[in-house]
């Protein structure tokens, strides 16, 4: 085999790595993390209760750009560190709170209840420094069958663990028809994200993310509920990646060499 059918090779299998770790994702099925569902729509007429224990339709409330954050109020993980540093970076995103866009939290746990919503509600909206109306921030609870219909809707999965959830950890920003527009993922955020996600979201824009990647090269360790680093898939990436440098150097330098031969 020439070099050229070595190296054409070797390109056609980098190509490949995208859409084989892409395939791989949407073949698993997803017990606990996040399933993108940009484009699509959350059903507004879902209802749940506020944190007065009233009845309350998303529709009702999604009418301009909204963070959505689903979280259960007595996680004793990252559920506390995610609404911690959201509410410490909205606090300095230069959008005017309620007018401009709004925060949601929805409780994945149908056993809490609204009196636990409210004490959450205002634990937050105390951590924040600048003036933030009562209604901007929503914090609901739901029976299961609501919840579930919002949870599918959004591509959002969690695993019951004793009292405890399995779960990711994200803001889903969606637009004020209830598009959804973006994934922030993590419990660590940047204020230009979040302001860049609630313009978008106004616009109707949606921004993939690279949450396909993150999959590829992480796994879900279920007893340490954390993502860990997949070497094998990561070193076999980087080996080849290394043999298509190697044979590109090569074919370079025996040109090279023939042009030396040439001027002679």
């Amino acid at each position: 085999m020439g070099v050229k059918k070595i190296i054409t090779y070797c390109f056609i299998m980098l190509l490949c790595i995208p859409l084989q770790a892409n395939e791989a994702v949407q073949n698993q099925k997803i017990e606990v993390g996040i399933d993108e569902q940009l484009d699509s729509y959350i059903p507004m007429e879902l209802e749940f209760k506020n944190a007065d224990g009233e009845p309350v339709k998303l529709g009702d409330i999604i009418d301009r750009p909204v963070l959505l954050s689903l979280v259960y109020y007595e996680c004793p993980g990252i559920c506390n560190p995610l609404l911690t540093e959201l509410a410490a970076t909205i606090d300095k995103v230069e959008l005017a709170p309620y007018e401009d866009f709004k925060m949601l939290s929805i409780s994945f746990d149908h056993r809490e209840t609204p009196k636990i919503a409210k004490r959450w509600k205002k634990n937050y909206l105390a951590a924040i420094n600048r003036e933030f109306p009562n209604d901007s921030w929503n914090f609901l609870t739901g029976d299961s069958v609501t919840i579930k219909k919002l949870t599918d809707a959004v591509g959002f999965y969690f695993k019951r663990d004793g009292d405890d959830f399995s779960h990711a950890g994200s803001v889903i920003a969606i637009s004020p028809e209830g598009k959804i527009t973006r994934y922030i993922f993590g419990t660590t955020f940047n204020q230009f994200d979040l302001k860049m996600a609630l313009i978008d979201a106004e616009a109707g824009n949606s921004n993939p993310t690279i949450a396909k990647v993150l999959q590829f090269c992480f796994s879900y360790d279920r007893e340490g509920r954390t993502y860990t680093l997949n070497i094998t898939r990561i070193i076999g990436t980087v080996m080849l990646l290394a043999v298509g440098v190697f044979l590109s150097v090569l074919v370079f330098k025996k040109k090279k060499d023939k042009s030396k031969k040439v001027d002679v």
